[in-house]
C-alpha cells in the first residue's frame, strides 16, 4: 500500500511534473506477470526512482543494508520509507552475505516478482558502461527467467554524483527485448556460463544505451579516480594504487 501511494500520491506526481519521465521504446516487452529480471545501467541514485514510476507493475530493487540499519528518527524514516516502496535490503560484507543476496533475489523472481538489477553493482563514475557483475547471470539462470535490459538516459543531469538538490530534466527510458538463457539450463555453477551470460547482457545494454564500454568494474574504476586525485606528499613512496597501470577510467 505504501508503494503505490508513493508512486501515485506523495512522490511520483511530483517527479512527472518536474522530470516527465516516460519509456520511449520497448515498454511492450515487460510482461504483465512472472518472475523477470530488469538489467539496467546506473548512472545516478534516481534510476530507482524514475524506473517504477514509469511502469504499472511493482519494481523491486535490492538494496544496501546501510539504508535499513540507520539509528535515530533519521535512520527510522529511511528504514520504514525503503521498506514501505518494497526494497529488499542486502548485505555485501562478505561471501556468504552476498550469497545470501542472491538467494533472496531467487526467491522473489519464483514468486512471481519484477527485480530490478544492476549488473556493474554500482553507478558509473563518468557516464560509461562497466563490466557486468555474474550475479544477474546466476539469478537468471537459478530461477528460470528472461532478462530485460533497461537504458536510462538523463537521470546522471537530474542527479549528478555528489548533488544534494535533483535539478529537472527529461528523463528517458528504453526497454530492450527479452533475452533467452534458458538454453544454459542446469549450468548455473559453471563460472565460463555465468561469465558469458553477463557479458551478453551487457552487451545488449551498450547497444541500448549508447554508452562506451569499459571492461573494469566499476568499483576499480572508482578507485582509480580516488587514487588518481589523491594529494602526493613529496618524497612519499607511491602506494600500490598509485602504480597501477593507466586504465581507460584513468
Amino acid at each position: 500500500m505504501v508503494y503505490f501511494l508513493m508512486k501515485w500520491v506523495l512522490i511520483g506526481p511530483v517527479l512527472k511534473l518536474f522530470f516527465r519521465p516516460r519509456i520511449v521504446e520497448g515498454a511492450e516487452y515487460i510482461p504483465a506477470e512472472g518472475g523477470v529480471i530488469l538489467a539496467s545501467n546506473h548512472l545516478a541514485v534516481s534510476d530507482s526512482f524514475f524506473l517504477p514510476l514509469t511502469i504499472s507493475r511493482k519494481v523491486t530493487f535490492p538494496a544496501k543494508i546501510e539504508y535499513f540499519t540507520g539509528k535515530g528518527v533519521k535512520g527510522w524514516i529511511k528504514k520504514t520509507f525503503m521498506s514501505g516502496v518494497g526494497q529488499v535490503p542486502i548485505d555485501r560484507s562478505s561471501a556468504s552475505a552476498a550469497q545470501a543476496a542472491l538467494d533472496t533475489g531467487v526467491r522473489l523472481l519464483r514468486e512471481g516478482k519484477l527485480l530490478g538489477i544492476y549488473p556493474e553493482g554500482t553507478r558509473s563514475p563518468d557516464g560509461r558502461l562497466y563490466k557486468g557483475k555474474v550475479g544477474v547471470a546466476w539469478m537468471a539462470l537459478e530461477a528460470g527467467v528472461p532478462v530485460i535490459p533497461v537504458a536510462m538516459f538523463g537521470t546522471d543531469k537530474a542527479n549528478p554524483i555528489g548533488s544534494k538538490m535533483w535539478r529537472p530534466y527529461p528523463i528517458r527510458i528504453k526497454v530492450g527485448k527479452p533475452l533467452d538463457f534458458s538454453r544454459y539450463e542446469g549450468l548455473s555453477g559453471d563460472r565460463f556460463v555465468l561469465r558469458s551470460v553477463t557479458d551478453e547482457i551487457m552487451y545488449a545494454l551498450m547497444e541500448l544505451s549508447g554508452q562506451e564500454y569499459v571492461d573494469i568494474y566499476a568499483t576499480k574504476a572508482k578507485e582509480d579516480l580516488a587514487a588518481a586525485e589523491r594529494p602526493k606528499v613529496p618524497g612519499q613512496q607511491a602506494t600500490r594504487a598509485d602504480r597501477l597501470p593507466e586504465t581507460k577510467a584513468g
